[in-house]
């Protein structure tokens, strides 16, 4: 599959066994999911990573490039720790555009929240690899904000489709997903890699627990 659709990210999430079915507890949710995705897998795999970059950099300039732009102008990139570090860190490298990331001391002060260079005033475009809620994202934000920075968008690998668009959009951030877990689950039934019935039991569950938004 040509390494610049999103389906081949699908695809290439379920050769390094970042897609997994079962019964399985999500930390976030605490709901009970047939379908497990496991992005952070990608971190050994570098060809992988550095075509992720160039998709994500594809992704920016075309939502730049509307006459309404999807994406604002930003000046720094922040990966949301852990899953969002490799991530932001391969984007980096491909754009030459610098990485900052925020992180809570174990103190739980404000010292040295910030890893990286950046002047107040910035924009910071967000990076993570899973999103279901928006938690993470809503408080890596908010972090970059206490320090003066601006975010105005968050791209993700993966969009559980659970209520996080809804919930980052009441906090004044955007969310770009590269695919949406429906798609994947389409896609990986209609090319034969997934059967019916976990097919079926994983899309009547996020019709299921679609939430609505909430703080």
């Amino acid at each position: 599959m040509q390494e610049g659709t999103s389906l081949w990210l699908a695809r290439a999430l379920y050769d390094v066994g970042g897609i997994q079915f079962g019964d399985f507890t999500l930390g976030e949710t605490a709901v009970n999911s047939p379908v497990y995705v496991n992005p952070r897998l990608l971190v050994s795999e570098p060809t992988v990573l550095a075509s992720i970059a160039r998709l994500i950099e594809r992704e920016v300039r075309a939502g730049q490039a509307r006459r309404r732009p999807r994406i604002s102008p930003f000046s720094l990139v922040a990966g949301v720790p852990l899953g969002g570090l490799h991530l932001a860190t391969a984007f980096s490298l491909l754009t030459e555009v610098p990485m900052i990331y925020a992180r809570p001391t174990a103190s739980g002060g404000r010292d040295h929240i910030i890893e990286g260079r950046y002047e107040q005033g910035q924009t910071v475009l967000v990076i993570d690899d899973l999103i279901t809620g928006g938690g993470s994202i809503i408080r890596t934000g908010a972090l970059l904000e206490e320090a003066g920075l601006t975010v105005r968008d968050a791209i993700v690998l993966v969009d559980r489709e659970q209520g996080a668009a809804d919930r980052l959009r009441n906090r004044g951030y955007n969310l770009i997903p590269i695919l949406k877990l429906k798609t994947m689950l389409t896609y990986y039934y209609e090319t034969g890699l997934i059967e019916k019935p976990w097919f079926e039991r994983s899309i009547e569950y996020l019709e299921r627990n679609r939430r609505p938004a909430h703080d």
